[in-house]
């Protein structure tokens, strides 16, 4: 028993993403350097750090939109930059992602967008495809009747779970979101973030999630990776970040809005 126990936990903490040493660049301009990053397994890691520190950057470096200028990027065990593009394919169908605009195609309705990569890539026959689809549409809070409505008669939060609707259709192990709850109102933003941990509470994936939004760090993530000086300052529970020794992370974190988000967070569990 106990060894199994122990072999669980081996298996949690085992990474499904592992940066070492990552520069990107642009031009003359130097995002990153020697940025070094983990997620674990099962884990929510939240994202942070000032305007132009790259965390939308290290996104895409990771998803394989933009190409690292160096350093290695293993992930669910492979080294992406030495794949070739049938196996870099076959990785990259395990990632779901989730841009800040939702991305949806506004020609298809919302059963639609969520086959699409269905039939792209499973090769599904429409049929089954969209009825996926309608189940995926449902497992995010959706009605069924907004299965055949468009993305532009939506609000602002239907929007969003269609679009994560999208990045499930695959079943991903790995979960990418970037500004999950930007532009949502807070009893949007709220919801998201608990049905976010329900599902992956209930299907098992990683998340890499983007944010600035410190009522998500507090109510979703496990651990807070933050970016500044052009790498990751410190990896750690969000206790633990916001003792860290830097302006930055003291403003963020302790100042008038990060009490409050963990005043709100705290009475939020008290009541439950």
């Amino acid at each position: 028993m106990v060894t199994t126990t122990h072999s669980q936990s081996e298996q949690h903490d085992q990474p499904v993403i592992q940066v070492q040493g990552l520069v990107n660049s642009f031009g003359p301009v130097v995002v990153h350097e020697a940025l070094d990053l983990t997620l674990k397994r099962g884990e929510i890691l939240g994202v942070v750090g000032g305007s132009g520190t790259g965390k939308s950057v290290l996104l895409r470096s990771i998803v394989g939109l933009k190409r690292p200028n160096g350093g290695t990027i293993d992930v669910l065990g492979s080294r992406l930059n030495e794949l070739n593009e049938q196996q870099r394919s076959q990785v990259e169908r395990r990632f779901g992602v989730l841009f800040q605009r939702g991305a949806l195609f506004s020609s298809l309705n919302l059963q639609e967008n969520v086959a699409l990569p269905l039939i792209e890539h499973a090769k599904l026959p429409r049929e089954d495809a969209e009825y996926l689809a309608r189940i995926k549409l449902s497992l995010v809070g959706l009605p069924a009747k907004a299965a055949l409505q468009f993305p532009e008669s939506l609000s602002g939060g239907m929007v969003k779970r269609a679009a994560l609707a999208r990045a499930l259709a695959l079943d991903p192990d790995i979960l990418f979101l970037d500004e999950p709850t930007a532009g949502l109102d807070p009893i949007g933003a709220a919801a998201f973030d608990q049905l976010l941990v329900t599902l992956r509470d209930a299907l098992g994936f990683s998340v890499f999630l983007v944010t600035h939004d410190l009522d998500t760090l507090y109510a979703a993530c496990d651990r807070v990776a933050v970016l500044s000086q052009k790498r990751v300052l410190v990896t750690d529970t969000l206790e633990n970040v916001a003792k860290t020794d830097d302006a930055w992370v003291q403003e963020y974190f302790n100042g008038p809005r990060g009490r409050a988000a963990k005043h709100s967070v705290a009475s939020t569990i008290s009541k439950e």
